[in-house]
């Protein structure tokens, strides 16, 4: 057992290069695309799904941000394989690093509130001072409003960190107590094997719940905006 509970989130390296690059790209492989008149069950399957995600996401949505769709199923397909992956043993998982998320979530933010500036710039400084505020309280309100914005980008990356974060260390804790209590109790030990297997099935649907909520609340900032 690795008593450093930490140690599955170190970045992974190899003759002193980081294989971050090489995992992000990893779960591409696993989306192949079809040139055939008849596709398998597997891409059948893959293509049901993104329509079924795209129609959800995007029916409310103009013109203008409809054209966001590849990117935002480009950005669910990738954080959801990523946290699926991680979940295999002796892996790593990149969404665990606050940096990378921070790494999607601030150009996703940034780009949808700029839009919203360029397109939409009276509805946009609107958002700053709701109707019928009291003169006293507009400077106030101002700068909470503009916390709020800018904050916006930090919830992003720090929900998905700490849920994908939390979900590992727990598999990690149950699983080293599982181990420990082989040899002392092992109808314990059996209790906890199960506990694991649970939250493991758990943790599975928590990967894609988390790539969905990242995207949804892109895709709502993104509709404040256009």
């Amino acid at each position: 057992m690795n008593e450093n509970l930490f140690t599955s989130f170190i970045t992974p390296m190899m003759l002193g290069l980081p294989l971050v690059t090489l995992i992000i790209l990893f779960p591409s492989l696993l989306f192949p695309s079809s040139n055939r008149l008849i596709n398998n069950r597997l891409i059948s399957l893959q293509q049901w799904a993104l329509q079924l995600m795209s129609k959800q996401m995007m029916s409310i949505h103009n013109t203008k941000g409809q054209t966001w769709t590849l990117m935002l199923m480009s950005l669910i397909l990738f954080i959801g394989s990523t946290n699926l992956l991680g979940l295999l043993p002796h892996s790593f998982t990149p969404t665990t690093q606050l940096s990378m998320n921070l790494g999607m979530a601030i150009p996703l933010w940034a780009g949808a509130v700029i839009t919203g500036f360029r397109n939409k710039t009276k509805a946009s400084l609107a958002h700053f001072l709701p109707q019928g505020t009291p003169t006293p309280l507009i400077p106030m309100l101002v700068i909470i409003e503009t916390i709020s914005l800018f904050i916006q980008p930090m919830t992003l990356a720090v929900r998905l960190t700490a849920n994908i974060t939390a979900g590992h260390l727990l598999i990690h804790l149950i699983g080293g107590a599982t181990l420990a209590l082989t040899s002392i109790s092992p109808t314990t030990a059996l209790i906890t094997f199960i506990i694991l297997i649970l939250l493991t099935i758990l943790e599975f649907a928590v990967a894609m719940i988390q790539a969905y909520v990242f995207t949804l609340l892109v895709s709502l900032y993104l509709h404040d905006n256009t």
